[in-house]
């Protein structure tokens, strides 16, 4: 009788153990299918995809930043060229052709030197304006007086 009851046992941890392992089993292939189906998701931005793209956008910001420069340097020479004009030949040229391109360029030094002058004169005029508004402001904070506080206690207006 303890041989029958001891084989019983046994039967029973055994199955109890199989049970045990069918659903380690069971749980095993759901986390495996899970995981599948977020690889299966996530699938189209391989390491390798994002290092190419990374690549091509650096080249793609690269060809744009030198666009830009080559742009911004045509413009400088454009406005140089626009502002002073273009340069006189006077390898082949008389004492009376220098001596007009000269009076030509101090004539328009003069009327540049006017119009600087001219500039600055305004530019001073509004930092003076700017820095009276300042201490107008700065005099308009000092007048008004800070209120003096009443100390209240934390207590009395959660009972009130």
């Amino acid at each position: 009788m303890a041989d029958d009851e001891k084989k019983r046992l046994d039967e029973a941890k055994k199955a109890k153990q199989a049970e045990i392992d069918r659903k380690r089993a069971e749980v095993r292939k759901r986390m495996e299918e899970a995981s599948k189906a977020k690889k299966a998701k996530k699938g189209f931005m391989t390491p390798e995809r994002k290092k190419k793209l990374r690549l091509l956008l650096r080249k793609k910001a690269a060809e744009e930043l030198k666009k830009e420069q080559e742009r911004k340097a045509a413009e400088r020479r454009r406005i140089i060229e626009e502002r002073c004009g273009r340069p006189k030949n006077i390898e082949d040229a008389n004492e009376d052709a220098i001596r007009r391109v000269c009076t030509e360029y101090h004539t328009r030094i003069g009327q540049l030197e006017d119009e600087k002058f001219d500039l600055e004169y305004i530019v001073k005029r509004k930092d003076m304006e700017i820095s009276d508004l300042n201490s107008q402001v700065n005099d308009l904070r000092g007048k008004f007086v800070k209120p003096t506080l009443k100390k209240v206690s934390k207590y009395e207006n959660k009972f009130a």
